[in-house]
């Protein structure tokens, strides 16, 4: 099953457009099948492992949130480290100012999330320090061709000094037929549906997500499956994480 890239037709939500009732309910829909299909589990799954309270008088911990979407995944890392003692401060970056306009309003009630406008193709903080603590990507790698999806794998590693977590759909046949399943059945919008359904067909392969990493530089890097459709790539460069001081 061959890769489905054509970068003369993006999927809707990526499409220049103003706030609107459409796009307020895809990414309503991306939140929820995050928390209830394993995007929010998956992501937990490595906060635990690689996260600790904060020493009193530490820094808070910095964490960068790519083409975040809507914003769902910072507002969960928050809502998990306030009652673990884990201070952090979150950028949270998005190319499209509707989506991240939208992830703004949804996430008044989180001070430790900054929203920033930016290409993460191209990113850099706006004040030092250069570098993260934690820098996580989900679900982008397959909005970008491949040579563009090298280029944000680079950047993940340029910018984290510890870890980097980019997890994203696996393109199978079990994959393609869970989307079709919870599209034609629970979420079933016009732009959820199609957006959906056309990602897990743009959506990179284990192998070629392998080949990705090792053009962009990751050396030493992990990958594993996590079903249904989800496929996750890390590295760790030390564990577990104080911040510093």
């Amino acid at each position: 099953m061959n890769r489905d890239w054509d970068p003369e037709q993006p999927e809707w939500m990526d499409r220049p457009q103003p706030v609107n009732p459409g796009l307020e309910r895809d990414l309503a829909n991306l939140g929820a099948l995050n928390r209830y299909f394993g995007g929010h589990a998956l992501v937990r799954r490595f906060l635990e492992r690689w996260l600790r309270a904060s020493p009193s008088g530490q820094k808070p911990l910095r964490i960068l949130d790519l083409c975040t979407g809507y914003g769902d995944i910072p507002r969960m890392i928050a809502d998990w480290a306030v009652p673990r003692g884990i201070a952090v401060e979150i950028d949270a970056v998005d190319f499209h100012p509707a989506t991240l306009d939208i992830a703004q309003r949804k996430s008044a009630a989180y001070p430790q999330i900054r929203f920033l406008h930016g290409d993460a193709l191209a990113y850099s903080p706006p004040e030092p320090p250069a570098r993260y603590d934690l820098v996580h990507c989900s679900l982008a790698l397959h909005h970008f061709s491949e040579a563009d999806a090298v280029r944000l794998l680079e950047r993940c590693l340029h910018l984290s000094r510890r870890y980097v977590l980019v997890t994203d759909l696996e393109r199978n046949r079990l994959s393609q037929f869970a989307v079709w399943l919870v599209t034609a059945t629970l979420y079933r919008d016009p732009m959820t549906r199609h957006d959906a359904r056309l990602s897990v067909r743009r959506a990179f392969s284990a192998g070629e997500l392998d080949a990705l990493a090792k053009k962009a530089g990751w050396h030493g890097f992990h990958r594993e499956r996590f079903l249904p459709c989800r496929q996750a790539l890390w590295m760790a460069h030390v564990s577990p994480l104080h911040p510093s001081p």
